[in-house]
């Protein structure tokens, strides 16, 4: 059993934790992540990728969005290579401040049940304004020992059926984490339809952190989102984005407001939009 560990850790935190059990996973995703990891990243951090290690990529998005999760026996194999056992301390971070691969990372991992997992706050730029000189090597992990427990299955997730109800459940509720101006259709970078799901309401991914890029207080982000939830509890709360990734950032900013339980549409945006669905472009308060 583990007492509880605040699923944010400061980047002086990280500088004296004891590394005899910590791996630090450096999980950039989209174009360029290899490159930019061997451009500078924290000393001894591993290289995870979001399409090859955190997610199943499809042919067609229409069946579980752009980025489903892998397989558990898949997910236990790549925590097996980069040597990650149940009990060890695994801090991760990317360059978005946490708000992709990073924040990702972390709920796979508790998801499966692994207890001792946080997120770099404020990600790699934390460490460069900390003054943390960056290491170009190319860090080959050392396989555990033993390989990880295939989990039974990530919990904690909802699929498009149940995302559908819940969107017009007065006793549930559904949290579209995007910009506000995808939300409201007028405008659509990456996906085929503009628009929301009927039912969701707004709350940006960006309102999570604060003008340094670092996560706003436990008690902002807990007095933000109880005016967010009204009466509908945490655990009767769905959270997506455009592809299941950004989502998780909100999913943490949950967490670390002491307001746990929500769950994850992991196909989002990106599986609705392509299911021939009914489509929203007017905000719901």
């Amino acid at each position: 059993m583990y007492l509880f560990m605040s699923p944010l850790i400061e980047i002086n935190d990280l500088l004296l934790a004891d590394k005899s059990n910590l791996i630090i996973l450096d999980a950039r995703g989209f174009a360029g992540a290899y490159d930019r990891y061997l451009a500078g990243h924290l000393d001894g951090a591993l290289f995870v990728e979001l399409d090859r290690d955190l997610a199943n990529v499809p042919e067609n998005a229409a069946n579980g969005g752009r980025h489903p999760l892998p397989s558990p026996e898949a997910f236990a194999g790549l925590l097996t290579r980069l040597g990650i056992t149940p009990e060890t301390h695994i801090v991760v971070y990317d360059d978005k401040a946490g708000a992709n691969s990073a924040a990702r990372l972390w709920w796979m991992l508790k998801a499966i049940g692994h207890q001792q997992v946080q997120v770099l706050n404020g990600g790699l730029q934390a460490a460069i304004n900390h003054g943390v000189a960056l290491s170009t090597d190319v860090v080959v992990p050392q396989p555990a020992a033993q390989p990880y427990p295939v989990p039974l299955e990530f919990s904690g997730t909802v699929d498009i059926d149940e995302v559908g109800k819940a969107a017009h459940d007065d006793a549930r509720l559904v949290i579209d984490v995007r910009e506000n101006p995808r939300y409201l259709g007028q405008t659509e970078p990456i996906d085929s339809v503009a628009g929301h799901i009927p039912g969701a309401i707004n709350v940006p991914f960006a309102s999570n952190l604060d003008a340094s890029g670092k996560y706003r207080s436990a008690e902002e982000l807990q007095a933000a989102y109880k005016n967010s939830l009204g009466n509908v509890k945490p655990e009767d709360t769905i959270v997506h984005c455009g592809s299941g990734v950004t989502a998780c950032h909100t999913l943490l900013a949950l967490e670390h407001a002491g307001l746990p339980g929500a769950k994850l549409y992991v196909g989002s945006w990106s599986e609705w939009s392509r299911r021939d669905l009914p489509v929203g472009k007017e905000e719901r308060y």
